[in-house]
């Protein structure tokens, strides 16, 4: 299949424009542009869902632009229910810097990064009304779903004129990098395709454009920061080891999906990972090669490795002590970030002590009680001793295991 039929093949295209698109993909020599808004320090999911897609573009020979919008940022898009805080400048900077080394560093510094406030700022109102203002029909805007919902409670002028600044940028990007084609989520068609009228009817020039469908979770909930459930792109945010666990998890009727749309897999790859993964569901073949996938590509093979280590001491029977002693200390840092440490101040402490500071129990007569249960490991050992002393010796490569009945481990960090 050719590169426009994979992209149908994979669910990312929905909506597009114009009738020649096939024929623009299909040449990978096209410029493109992707944007977002510098609204928050990191990218999530749903970025990440429309970039890796870009990503594909530019493996086949697209140039892409990927633009964080400083200038719209200061502004935010209007939405359905009331009008946003606006951001501190300072605030848009810095975020402007982050999502800027994120994008670039996703796509191996292989990629252009524009900012609109370069070409925005010594703009007048004036020349913003008398070049952009006049080719665009108020009627046409007051159609916008998000608008229209919002004219009853009231729109202010500076969200209505977000618009505007975005079909900007498509302009600015055509005549000054030949930029003839965006890429976008499907939420983002009507910006899109008033973009392209805007090149049209002021340079008499078309210019195309493809929307990806919106990926949702299985229970059809959108990977918003604003529902709750994002996933961040930035590891401080949402470690690589939280990533595994919510992807190794998805849904048997999502993971398909997931694996067309996040990983770089061939055609034949995924149906043949999707043949034996149903022939065993149990295994979670499809979910463990679609988190190996997704980290590799966002974080690096040794941010993956050091999952598998993760998993190997919180899940597997084999010699954990043995992993823990070979780790180095950044893996140690990341098993202590996923399991929750205790810091041993003294070279020789109580157990009981620990067990209360970790948050294993909420005090010595709880910590009694789990321990006369059986419930207690220390270095995979059943604590039996109430009195049971620590000593910093008993630490393998500066940590100890802690351990509550099968799966609540604490780190104990000398």
């Amino acid at each position: 299949m050719n590169l426009f039929e994979e992209l149908q093949w994979r669910g990312l295209i929905k909506d597009t424009a114009w009738d020649d698109l096939e024929k623009v993909i299909n040449s990978c020599d096209a410029t493109l542009y992707w944007g977002t808004d510098p609204t928050a320090e990191s990218l999530h999911i749903w970025h990440y869902s429309s970039l890796i897609t870009v990503k594909r573009l530019a493996k086949a020979g697209h140039h892409p632009i990927l633009l964080v919008g400083w200038a719209t940022g200061l502004i935010w898009d209007p939405r359905p229910t009331a009008e946003r805080e606006i951001i501190a400048y300072e605030t848009v900077q810095k975020n402007f810097e982050w999502l800027k080394k994120q994008v670039t560093d996703l796509f191996d510094g292989n990629v252009e990064v524009v900012n609109n406030y370069d070409w925005t700022k010594d703009i007048t109102i004036l020349d913003f009304l008398r070049e952009i203002g006049k080719y665009i029909n108020v009627s046409y805007m007051l159609n916008k779903d998000i608008i229209s919902r919002r004219l009853e409670s009231g729109i202010t002028f500076a969200e209505f004129t977000y618009t505007l600044l975005q079909w900007y940028d498509f302009l600015h990007l055509y005549e000054t990098k030949n930029c003839i084609m965006q890429a976008a989520g499907s939420d983002q068609w009507w910006n899109i395709t008033t973009g392209i009228e805007l090149i049209n009817k002021k340079l008499g020039k078309t210019a195309y454009a493809f929307t990806m469908p919106l990926i949702l979770d299985w229970a059809g909930n959108k990977f918003w920061k604003s529902e709750g459930n994002a996933l961040w792109l930035d590891k401080n945010k949402t470690s690589a080891y939280a990533i595994y666990q919510y992807l190794v998890n998805s849904d048997d009727s999502k993971v398909e999906e997931y694996l067309k749309v996040f990983t770089f897999l061939t055609p034949d790859e995924i149906i043949e990972i999707m043949k034996k993964h149903n022939e065993a569901p149990e295994n979670r073949l499809a979910q463990k090669t679609l988190a190996k996938e997704f980290i590799t590509d966002l974080h690096g093979k040794a941010e993956y490795e050091k999952v598998q280590k993760i998993i190997d001491v919180l899940f597997w029977d084999w010699d954990k002590l043995e992993i823990i002693s070979k780790m180095s200390d950044d893996e140690k840092s990341a098993l202590a970030r996923e399991t929750g440490s205790v810091k041993m101040n003294w070279s020789e402490v109580r157990l009981m002590d620990l067990i209360v500071e970790s948050g294993l129990a909420s005090s010595n007569w709880e910590t009694k009680k789990m321990i006369q249960a059986g419930s207690i490991y220390f270095n995979e050992e059943k604590v039996e001793d109430i009195q049971k002393t620590i000593k910093s010796d008993d630490l393998i490569n500066g940590v100890a295991i802690l351990r509550k009945w099968k799966k609540t481990y604490k780190l104990i960090l000398g």
